[in-house]
């Protein structure tokens, strides 16, 4: 069985991710499908969950072998991307992907699957606000974070790429927002 997909892309600390894995909690079929990345594990994430982690190196190769449906240099030996076995294991599953990508990845995989696909961009209430958010973590250093909100500022811009724009200003409303939409993606 082919299910649907449903992208979430935003810039970093916009919220998609807490979006995200709260409807990974709901009744809904789905299924997160773990990028790959080559930097390095935080303490509070586990390879083969949170992300595929490998080498820079060994994400070249997986290019040069064409086992990526996208994949973006996002920072320099910075890769992130999406294994095309990724979408098959989840499909014999019986159920609906879920990407959490950046917003390069989304565009893509939004054109490569089409109709199929319910793209979404999260956007945070501000830039001020994002910046804001990526110092609470605590997980960045200040030159991290100023490469973010640089980074953020562009992203922002292919808000309009997207099928939907959520802005998460209240978590909750976004949350609720995000699972109306899927749920009438798979309904339609």
């Amino acid at each position: 069985m082919e299910g649907k997909l449903f992208i979430f892309s935003a810039p970093s600390g916009s919220g998609k991710t807490t979006i995200v894995h709260n409807l990974l909690q709901k009744d809904l079929g789905l299924e997160f499908s773990i990028s790959a990345t080559s930097r390095p594990k935080r303490d509070n994430e586990t390879h083969k969950k949170d992300y595929y982690f490998i080498s820079a190196d060994e994400f070249k190769a997986k290019i040069a072998q064409d086992e990526f449906l996208e994949w973006e240099e996002v920072y320099e030996n910075r890769f992130y991307g999406t294994f095309k076995s990724e979408i098959n294991r989840i499909w014999a599953k019986g159920k609906h992907v879920v990407f959490d990508v950046d917003v390069v990845g989304g565009i893509n995989i939004k054109k490569y699957f089409g109709d199929k696909a319910l793209s979404i961009f999260v956007m945070p209430p501000s830039v001020d606000e994002l910046e804001n958010r990526l110092r609470k973590r605590s997980t960045d250093s200040d030159e991290d974070i100023k490469v973010r909100v640089a980074k953020a500022t562009e992203e922002l811009s292919y808000a309009k790429n997207f099928d939907l724009v959520i802005i998460n200003d209240k978590l909750d409303s976004a949350i609720n927002e995000a699972q109306e939409a899927v749920r009438n993606f798979i309904n339609s």
